[in-house]
């Protein structure tokens, strides 16, 4: 009988795996990935963490894909090369302005942690439904990974605000109908105000 996971890797985080997907990249095989996220999560060490709404759960872990993490601190020295324009993380959400460094002209090195963030099985179908995507009615596991986030704290990092903004959205917008939450929303500001992605 095959063991139960906890944990798979959603279609939506698919497009992170591989060297030509969406930074940062997960250099892996998705399934090789799954297998050892379930397989830290078995040994007990690192537990769930709660994440911004009640469907949403964070692990951090090891680093153990050496992913290298993509953001950076904004300089006097850097800032010259920040670019910015619109895009969406798919072709059915809403575009919004972003900003980043290009990875070619800003180094990335390997990180200590992932922040391997999680989505229920319900709210992930709910998403899906409302984008006018097939769901996933075969799959059983309780908890998706949606993103993986490489980083040198083994906590959560601030949400970027526009992040924070499109979820406040409907979901068939590309959201999950999450009001904003001012406070955490500040935090963000702050802490995104002096920092910015590598891509």
């Amino acid at each position: 009988m095959a063991k139960v996971r906890n944990f798979v890797v959603d279609a939506f985080c698919l497009r992170q795996f591989g060297s030509a997907g969406k930074a940062p990249h997960i250099l892996m095989d998705p399934k090789a990935f799954e297998d050892k996220v379930n397989e830290l999560y078995d040994s007990g060490e690192y537990p769930l963490k709660p994440g911004y709404a009640e469907f949403c759960k964070h692990l951090f872990v090891p680093n153990f894909a050496k992913m290298q993490y993509n953001y950076a601190q904004i300089t006097e020295e850097n800032k010259s090369l920040l670019q910015s324009g619109y895009a969406a993380r798919t072709e059915k959400e809403l575009p919004v302005l972003l900003r980043w460094f290009p990875k070619e002209k800003v180094p990335m090195s390997e990180a200590t942690h992932l922040d391997v963030i999680l989505y229920s099985r319900e709210q992930i179908i709910k998403e899906n439904k409302a984008m006018g995507n097939e769901a996933i009615s075969e799959e059983t596991a309780p908890w998706g990974i949606i993103s993986v986030k490489p980083q040198n704290v083994g906590y959560e990092l601030p949400m970027q605000p526009i992040t924070m903004m499109r979820n406040a959205v409907g979901a068939d917008q590309g959201g999950s109908g999450v009001p904003l939450d001012r406070t955490a929303y500040d935090e963000s500001v702050a802490f995104w105000s002096k920092h910015a992605t590598i891509e």
